[in-house]
C-alpha cells in the first residue's frame, strides 16, 4: 500500500471532529511526555525512532491493521522512514507533514461570532501550542489581538477578506510564545498597543494600552475601560468588545485560571490576580462570551473547534473562580504550579525587542506545550 502525508490541517479536522486516529509517536519518550498531539479519540503508541532501525515486526501487534495510524516526529524524516516500513507490512498509514514542527505553528481560523453592526470575529486556533489569537472585523478594518509570530496567516485572512489591519493589540508581555504583534503593526502600519506597565523594558515604540480608552475598529468599539485586569503579569489588560465579548488575555480561561509567577513574582501578584478574577470581572454581565489567549486541554474545545465560554458559566464551573478562602486561593496559585514553559526568559527579551533570534532559534525557544495556567 503507499503511504502518505497528512498537512497539519487535515489532522486539526480530525481532532474538531472528535474522529478516532492511532498515532505512533517515534520521538524519544521524553519528548513524547511532555508534549504530543492531543485528540479526544486519539491512541497512542510512543517507540522511539532507533528502536525501529532493524524492523518493525516487534511492534506489529500493537498497531491496528484496521484503524487510520499517523507516524509522528520531530521533523518529518524519521516518520516517513517508519511509515514506509508500515505501508510495506499492508498497512494504511500517513505522516505528518513537517513533523511536530508543523504541528507547533499551525493556525485554524475559527469563526466564533457577529458583530452588531454586521462584523466578524475570528478565532486562531494554534492547536499545537494551546495559543488563541483574535481578529475583529468591522467595515473593511480588522484589530488583531495576541498574534503568534506566524504573521503571514493573519495578513493573508485579512487580504482574503478584503480587511485592512489598522490596530494590533497584546494583552500583555506573553512568555510563553513570541508575539508577532509588533511585525504585523510595521508591515501594515497599524497602531501596535501594549500594556505600559508591561513594557517598561521595551525597546520600541508602542500605544499605551491603558483602562478608559476606547478604540474603534470600522464601527465596532473595542473598549478598554476599566478592565485592567493585572495577575498573570502585573500589565494584563482585557478587553470587551461590542459588549458582547471578553478577550480575558491569560487572566482567565476555560477550565483554569491564569499563573502569576512567569516574571517571578507569584508572591507579589497573586492579590492582583484574585482581585482581578474576584471583583472586576465579577462587576460585568454574566452574558459576555468569555475569548481567552489560551486553552490548556482539548476538553476545552467545542464541537466547532472554537475555544469559547459564557462568564456566567465559568463563575459556576471553573474551580478557579470558586475559591472563598483567601489563604486557600494564595496556596493553589503559588504552590500548584506546572513547570514554567521552555525558555520563557529568552521569549519575554524577544517580546521586549532586547533579543531578536533568528526564525529557527524562535521554533525552538517555543517547542513544547504551553503552560500559562495554574493546574
Amino acid at each position: 500500500m503507499a503511504f502518505k502525508a497528512m498537512t497539519s490541517k487535515e489532522v486539526t479536522k480530525k481532532v474538531f471532529n472528535k474522529e478516532n486516529l492511532f498515532v505512533l509517536d517515534v520521538r524519544n519518550e521524553s519528548d513524547f511526555q511532555d508534549w504530543k498531539i492531543e485528540g479526544r479519540n486519539f491512541r497512542y503508541l510512543n517507540i522511539p525512532y532507533f528502536e525501529l532501525l532493524d524492523g518493525i515486526e516487534e511492534i506489529m501487534d500493537k498497531i491496528p491493521a484496521d484503524q487510520e495510524i499517523l507516524v509522528v516526529c520531530a521533523k518529518e524524516g524519521s516518520s516517513v522512514m517508519v511509515a514506509e516500513m508500515l505501508s510495506d507490512a499492508g498497512l494504511d498509514v500517513s505522516y505528518l507533514q513537517g513533523g511536530m514542527k508543523a504541528w507547533s505553528e499551525h493556525l485554524e481560523p475559527v469563526k466564533v461570532g457577529d458583530l452588531k453592526d454586521g462584523g466578524e470575529v475570528y478565532q486562531f486556533v494554534r492547536i499545537g501550542k494551546g495559543c488563541l489569537s483574535y481578529m475583529v472585523i468591522s467595515n473593511g478594518e480588522a484589530a488583531i489581538i495576541d498574534a503568534t509570530r506566524m504573521t503571514d496567516l493573519y495578513l493573508e485572512f485579512a487580504e482574503g477578506i478584503g480587511a485592512t489591519i489598522t490596530h494590533v493589540f497584546d494583552t500583555h508581555l506573553h512568555a510563553d510564545h513570541i508575539s508577532g504583534g509588533r511585525a504585523i503593526a510595521e508591515q501594515t502600519n497599524a497602531t501596535y498597543w501594549l500594556p505600559p506597565k508591561d513594557a517598561t523594558e521595551v525597546t520600541f515604540d508602542y500605544e499605551p494600552l491603558e483602562g478608559g480608552i476606547d478604540v474603534t475598529i470600522g464601527e465596532t468599539k473595542i473598549n478598554i475601560h476599566s478592565l485592567y485586569s493585572p495577575g498573570h503579569t502585573i500589565g494584563s489588560t482585557s478587553f470587551v468588545v461590542d459588549e458582547k465579548f471578553l478577550l480575558s488575555g491569560d487572566i482567565l480561561f476555560i477550565d483554569s485560571i491564569g499563573r502569576p509567577d512567569l516574571a517571578g513574582k507569584a508572591e507579589d501578584w497573586v492579590g492582583d490576580l484574585r482581585e482581578s478574577l474576584y471583583t472586576r470581572y465579577r462587576e460585568l454581565s454574566e452574558e459576555l462570551v468569555v475569548l481567552p489567549a489560551h486553552f490548556m486541554i482539548i476538553d476545552e474545545l467545542n464541537d466547532d473547534g472554537s475555544v469559547a465560554e459564557k462568564l456566567g458559566t465559568l463563575f459556576e464551573k471553573n474551580h478557579g473562580l470558586n475559591i472563598e478562602d483567601e489563604n486557600e486561593f494564595r496556596k493553589l496559585v503559588t504552590e500548584n504550579l506546572p513547570p514554567q514553559p521552555n525558555a520563557y526568559q529568552e521569549i519575554r527579551e524577544t517580546n521586549m525587542g532586547k533579543i531578536n533570534p533568528d526564525t529557527e532559534k524562535q521554533r525552538e525557544m517555543e517547542i513544547g506545550p504551553n503552560r500559562c495556567a495554574v493546574r
